[in-house]
């Protein structure tokens, strides 16, 4: 008897009788496996059973309390909830205080020299000057010297307001001028005629005639401004004139701080009444 080298039949080939182990094997192990799936598939029913069992009784010992709680099937459907709707608000820019110095039509508070210079002192720094007296007047010309009166008249100015503060010897003048725009108020800046009339009250006599004394002129907004400062004894002011120098550099700071301060505050209105 000859032994083939095992084909698919096994080690014996075709006429043998010795049975394919292999072969018996992978089909037992076949059948294992499709028994434990029925056990799991079965045992999966069972607790699907058990669970279905449990729920039930948890529902019946809620009704036998007295619980209201419906069941699932039964609860009203959630509305959609209203999705938020936003308006898109720009809060506007604070009011800027250039714009009423420079607009006529915004520019609208009284414009006294109370208003304007309403300090008792002009403090710079830790300086302070007191207010001696004041004036105002719709004839420009009237409060000034030489060729200054033309030039504002020219320019269509509406009135000039003057105080006058004094300290220690030294005096000082500030004069400040209105017009519709910044282009006049600048043209008078550029003419640079400065001659402001001193004014004198309030125990200062007269200052600043026919002797030099220091001047100054300058523009913001729809204003031109001008200090005129000098000694009160009548003599010149020189290099050597500290204070009545001082006097006048803080006479044009003040002015132009008053002009400021009076946009700043018609400012501050208009955001009071936009909040």
């Amino acid at each position: 008897m000859s032994f083939g080298h095992g084909g698919p039949f096994g080690p014996g080939g075709p006429d043998s009788s010795t049975p394919d182990w292999e072969a018996l094997a992978d089909e037992s192990e076949s059948r294992n496996k499709r028994r434990r799936w029925l056990f799991i598939g079965g045992g999966a029913l069972a607790t699907a059973a058990v669970a279905g069992i449990v729920a039930t009784a948890v529902i019946t010992s809620n009704k036998d309390n007295g619980s209201n709680l419906p069941h699932a099937q039964q609860l009203p459907d959630e509305p959609d909830a209203p999705k938020p709707s936003f308006s898109e608000v720009s809060v506007p820019p604070p009011p800027n205080p250039r714009d009423y110095i420079t607009d006529p039509k915004k520019d609208t508070a009284a414009l006294t020299p109370d208003t304007l210079f309403p300090e008792k002192s002009m403090v710079i720094d830790k300086r302070s000057y007191p207010r001696v007296t004041t004036a105002a007047t719709d004839d420009c010309t009237a409060g000034t010297h030489g060729a200054l009166g033309s030039v504002l008249k020219h320019n269509g100015c509406k009135k000039l307001l003057r105080a006058t503060y004094s300290k220690d010897g030294v005096a000082v003048t500030l004069g400040v001028a209105v017009f519709d725009s910044k282009d006049a108020a600048f043209k008078v800046k550029d003419a640079n005629k400065p001659s402001l009339a001193p004014l004198a009250g309030g125990g200062v006599g007269a200052f600043c005639e026919g002797t030099a004394c220091t001047m100054y002129t300058n523009a913001t907004g729809r204003y031109a401004y001008f200090t005129i400062a000098g000694n009160l004894d009548g003599s010149a002011v020189t290099k050597a004139s500290t204070k009545a120098l001082q006097i006048g550099r803080d006479g044009g700071r003040y002015a132009y701080n008053r002009i400021w301060q009076r946009g700043t505050d018609q400012a501050a209105k208009a955001a009071r009444a936009q909040s």
